[in-house]
């Protein structure tokens, strides 16, 4: 019986689901510092505050708008969703 070390692989695979908001559970600062690209329907999208995969949706905060509590304004949209890392 031989003693094999288990080396951890960097994954190349962004996780299906990711929020750039601190309390929210889906939040990940190694992740995000890492950078991670959205392209949604075929477009680079820069505005993206969360997003889903597999459930094909973005949640888009609104330029310049923030709610009584000063937490940016956002509008969840459908369509094809395609996240990557920058790196």
């Amino acid at each position: 019986m031989t003693d094999t070390p288990i080396t951890d692989t960097v994954n190349d695979t962004p996780p299906d689901r990711l929020s750039n908001n601190p309390s929210s559970p889906h939040y990940n600062e190694t992740l995000l510092a890492r950078g991670i690209g959205i392209r949604f329907r075929g477009v680079e999208r820069t505005n993206v505050d969360e997003y889903c995969i597999s459930e094909s949706w973005v949640r888009l905060s609104v330029a310049g708008s923030k709610d009584r509590y000063g937490n940016p304004i956002t509008i969840k949209q459908q369509g094809e969703v395609e996240a990557y890392f920058r790196s």
